[in-house]
């Protein structure tokens, strides 16, 4: 009776435990404070109260160095610098303008364009917020001119910055793979079949919404007018452009370099483009490392306080104890997907996407593991959810971007980007759960 007593008080006080802690988290989280410094200080307190100083001490004496140690974290560095080389040596306007000048300034096209280029720069930019501010800055108000209307124009810019979420090479796919082991690789091939079906969702809802507002792009101005950019600054940008996404991806598809490795050869190849441009400066190599080392030690801080934080989840047994929360549902594997998706689509909308990845993945790999899920389907799946959630309201990062340098009010915005986000929702997710082959195909297929 004492030992049955004994167990339950501990049971009772490790539930505690977890409830202060989480609550805590729920509430600095709500309250502003940074995600990283967040899930460490409460990692922390986490691990003291359930194993006391020694154990804390031993996870900080080790934990910390071995997360950022990892090889598989070296890609983020240089996919982040051959974001910089692009972004800084101005490319996003003469994309731009390609665009522009290809589709002969019609409203049709250029909306369709703008979000190939999203996607496009997404890829090589690596963030949602950065390519959204970008299109923000440059796409609105050409869109504007040609009859689109504030909210529609400051949407399509928003959906194709969260693009960056899922186009390869994402960092949020990369982190996703260091934490849940998976080649980085296969997730990078992987992503490509889902991510081609959230462009052309996006590019579907648009052409409804042109055919809507025909009557205001018929009144608004038609003229061209070109930009006047050299031939030969549009022949670089597309050469060397297709060199580097032939080289990152059919290098890594065929196997002849590692994720990693790809992406030193994309910085490279980056800093040739910004060369043959007359870019590279003493000022454009400043600002480039720069920017890259704020992001690399951000990144690297959200990794070591997702880690503690981790520990802290996996020594409270929350992952055991959700499992035995779905023990009933356990024989309906896509009811489980489900449930947990809609879990993080809520997520997405309030936290950062990196952070929900690092906090969560520790607690729903055990639940894969036990309905038998692949997890290279299920983190395709998560990255989709993210891209959408950041369009999402309450809390649609990258339309609170576009906004704020657009000045079109964010209610309407909203309004618009929640369409796009439910249609893209119906297509993408349902066919991936309909037809998983479409995320382990091409990783099947790699050397």
């Amino acid at each position: 009776m004492l030992l049955f007593l004994k167990v339950k008080g501990g049971l009772i006080i490790e539930n505690l435990i977890i409830i202060v802690a989480l609550t805590l988290f729920l509430y600095f989280l709500i309250v502003g404070q940074y995600i990283s410094s967040l899930m460490f200080a409460i990692g922390i307190f986490g691990i003291y109260l359930i194993g006391g100083v020694d154990l804390l001490n031993g996870f900080l004496r080790g934990e910390p160095f071995a997360r950022t140690a990892s090889y598989a974290l070296t890609t983020i560095p240089l996919y982040i610098l051959m974001a910089q080389f692009i972004m800084q040596a101005g490319i996003v306007k003469d994309l731009y303008s390609l665009m522009y000048s290809l589709s002969k300034g019609r409203p049709g096209p250029l909306g369709v364009m703008t979000i190939i280029l999203g996607g496009l720069l997404g890829g090589v930019s690596g963030s949602g917020t950065a390519t959204s501010a970008a299109l923000g800055q440059i796409a609105v108000p050409e869109l504007q001119k040609r009859g689109y209307p504030p909210h529609l124009a400051g949407t399509i810019a928003a959906a194709s910055g969260s693009l960056s979420a899922i186009i390869p090479p994402s960092v949020i796919l990369i982190l996703y793979g260091v934490v849940a082991q998976i080649s980085i690789g296969k997730l990078f091939t992987a992503a490509l079949i889902p991510g081609l079906l959230l462009m052309l969702s996006f590019s579907l809802v648009t052409i409804v919404y042109l055919k809507i507002n025909r009557d205001q792009l018929r009144m608004a101005s038609k003229e061209f007018i070109s930009d006047n950019i050299p031939v030969s600054r549009y022949i670089i940008v597309t050469v060397m452009g297709a060199l580097m996404v032939i080289s990152i991806f059919g290098g890594i598809y065929m196997g002849v370099f590692s994720p990693t490795e790809a992406g030193a050869i994309g910085a490279f190849i980056g800093l040739i483009m910004a060369t043959l441009l007359g870019k590279v400066t003493l000022e454009f190599f400043k600002r480039s490392m720069i920017e890259t080392s704020k992001i690399t030690v951000m990144a690297m801080f959200i990794v070591i306080g997702a880690s503690i934080f981790g520990r802290f989840i996996s020594l409270s047994l929350v992952p055991r104890k959700v499992i035995d929360l779905l023990g009933p549902l356990l024989d309906s594997p896509t009811l489980v997907i489900l449930i947990i998706m809609v879990f993080y689509f809520f997520l997405f909308m309030f936290i950062e996407g990196v952070a929900v990845i690092l906090m969560t993945v520790p607690i729903i790999t055990p639940i894969l593991s036990s309905i038998d899920t692949d997890p290279l389907w299920f983190g395709i799946m998560l990255t989709v959810v993210c891209t959408i959630g950041m369009i999402t309201p309450p809390v649609g990062m990258s339309v609170y971007v576009v906004g704020s340098i657009s000045g079109i009010p964010i209610e309407r915005l909203f309004k618009t980007s929640t369409v796009f986000a439910i249609i893209a929702s119906i297509i993408v997710i349902g066919l991936l759960i309909i037809f998983p082959e479409l995320v382990t195909w091409l990783p099947s297929q790699m050397k």
